[in-house]
């Protein structure tokens, strides 16, 4: 198979007649009759499934992955690449956000500088003002956390070489950060700049931002727990000042001591810090308790194909 393309599905209702005319006409001006197109249902609600169902009655390089239920938009990408064949594997949403037709200026690229994967990067992200922020801060904060050097706005669109999708599924953990995975999965990456539209309402709230951001940071990093340490050290030397300070006033001068407020405040100061150390604590116990249970990240319902002739 010279080609995979791989794209989710998730009130997709509709846009998918036009995702599947735009993307096969891509995926025959590149790669002949010999090409596939993976469908993930990721527990869509709308009749985004009995939609793509009916196209692989009538076309044989339709395949319908169906999840058992919702998984999430990473571990439902993760989950079409595991069924992908193809020597290329393009990855896109199906929303139309991203132009089917940059599988083609992707192709070229990845030819002519020999390299295993092609990303899109948008020059500017879509949505209103708290949307780029937040989208702008969210890469910030997890590269400063985790010393790694993301792309910031990325997109889902990209085209990667068969080695390299096969190293990325070498990854077996339970809360996916794909993001995360693709760079650390390394290989030769090179940029392609594309424009994304305006399509539909963005589905990652605020909320669900700050989720994944805590997410993310402690899949790939140590650092909040480092950090924890070098503030108790902190803390403890203060501390230890302080305790030199109240005795030596004690010792030389035997003033009354003072200041049941700022006793209190620190008092609600460290009792505050404790409590959010062990909840960040907790949270790794809590992945480190999902991982050694190896369930798996996603449950395949049914696949739909028609048999090729």
């Amino acid at each position: 198979m010279k080609l995979s393309i791989v794209a989710t599905l998730y009130q997709s209702a509709t846009y998918i007649p036009e995702f599947y005319h735009r993307t096969s006409v891509a995926a025959r001006n590149l790669a002949g009759d010999d090409y596939e197109i993976i469908l993930v249902n990721d527990g869509s609600p709308d009749n985004s499934l009995d939609l793509a169902v009916e196209l692989t009655e009538t076309d044989s390089h339709i395949m319908v992955v169906d999840l058992s239920r919702n998984f999430g938009h990473h571990k439902a990408m993760m989950t079409g690449l595991a069924h992908s064949t193809g020597e290329r594997v393009l990855l896109i949403d199906s929303d139309l956000e991203e132009e089917p037709e940059c599988l083609t200026d992707f192709a070229q690229q990845m030819q002519s500088q020999c390299c295993d994967v092609v990303y899109g990067v948008q020059e500017q992200r879509k949505g209103n003002w708290l949307e780029r922020l937040s989208g702008r801060w969210f890469y910030r904060l997890f590269n400063f956390l985790t010393g790694f050097a993301l792309p910031e706005n990325i997109v889902t669109a990209r085209l990667m070489s068969r080695r390299y999708v096969n190293a990325l599924l070498l990854h077996k953990e339970s809360e996916i950060f794909i993001a995360g995975l693709w760079h650390i999965t390394g290989f030769q990456q090179q940029p392609h700049l594309v424009k994304k539209h305006s399509t539909s309402q963005t589905t990652y709230t605020f909320s669900k931002k700050i989720s994944l951001l805590v997410n993310s940071v402690t899949s790939f990093s140590n650092v909040p727990l480092v950090g924890i340490f070098y503030i108790g050290v902190i803390i403890s030397i203060f501390t230890a000042i302080y305790i030199l300070y109240l005795i030596t006033d004690w010792v030389f001068f035997a003033k009354p001591l003072s200041g049941w407020t700022s006793v209190m405040a620190s008092i609600w100061l460290i009792g505050g810090m404790v409590i959010s150390f062990i909840g960040v604590v907790g949270i790794y116990l809590s992945k480190i308790f999902s991982e050694t249970k190896q369930r798996p990240y996603t449950i395949v319902r049914q696949i739909y194909a028609k048999q090729r002739q």
